[in-house]
């Protein structure tokens, strides 16, 4: 099955990714990053390139619910982009993500850095009682 295309405005890259994150399909999302791309977990301690990312999503996307994305500010200059993005899966977890966007020469942006905790540690959502593990 082929996956959406990839976002080529850079406000788009939040819908992307929850499009892609709620189709679960790892691939899918996997997609989204450059190559040497970093992802910021909880922990803060951030993971390079696309084989790392994939490990790090995984327990994001083992949760089985659905995400839903609502972007605060997007900011481009050039091919570069900020996005500051409030995020939510489904009453269990949910943060402010602080993003890195790059346009690609195929005119597609993809994450250079995927923060989605932002300055923040995870905050829980809905009912407060769980935690992404």
């Amino acid at each position: 099955m082929p996956h959406p295309p990839l976002p080529t405005r850079a406000e788009d890259v939040p819908a992307a990714f929850a499009e892609r994150f709620n189709g679960g399909d790892p691939e899918a999302v996997r997609e989204l990053y450059e190559e040497r791309a970093a992802f910021v977990p909880e922990s803060g301690t951030p993971v390079h390139g696309i084989a790392a990312i994939t490990e790090a999503n995984r327990p994001f996307l083992a949760i089985g619910l659905p995400i839903s994305v609502r972007p605060r500010h997007v900011h481009v200059s050039g091919d570069i982009a900020l996005l500051i993005v409030d995020w939510e899966i489904e009453g269990v977890v949910g943060s402010t993500a602080t993003d890195v966007a790059r346009r690609g020469a195929d005119g597609c942006w993809r994450y250079v850095i995927d923060s989605p905790f932002g300055a923040a540690g995870a905050a829980p959502a809905g009912d407060g009682q769980a935690r992404l593990a």
